[in-house]
């Protein structure tokens, strides 16, 4: 996995910090991760990490818990992780493992057949059960 090159996975914008993980991710790989990304963000300040998964091809149970460490990391150094660029594969292991509301919390799409968060659907008494 590469951390940095020419680019590198991580950068500087006016309003984000972007940072991007590849794929595939280890457990070895996580410390490397936090610690890189820790390194951008301390100091003063705070605000919100774009965290972009696009890259991840494979994912797996390491790359959710590569995501919620990361999500961590941020939060103790007073920044907020948004992640971005997940696929269908990723939101699913994260849905199934239960952690869509801390991990995908921001900016993500309502999936067919999924109803939006806060959308209650009215049972209206005459209707006959199906």
């Amino acid at each position: 996995m590469s951390f940095r090159g020419s680019g590198g996975p991580i950068h500087m914008a006016a309003s984000a910090t972007f940072f991007a993980v590849g794929a595939p991710v280890t457990r070895a790989d996580i410390p490397v991760l936090c610690a890189d990304l820790a390194e951008l963000v301390r100091g003063p300040g705070g605000g919100v990490v774009v965290c972009d998964v696009a890259g991840v091809v494979r994912p797996d149970v390491v790359t959710v818990e590569a995501l919620a460490r990361l999500r961590l990391t941020a939060r103790r150094h007073g920044w907020s992780l948004v992640v971005t660029g997940a696929g269908p594969d990723l939101l699913e292991l994260v849905r199934l493992l239960g952690l869509t509301d801390g991990l995908l919390q921001a900016g993500r799409q309502v999936e067919q057949r999924e109803e939006a968060g806060g959308v209650e659907e009215v049972v209206d008494g005459r209707d006959s059960p199906r």
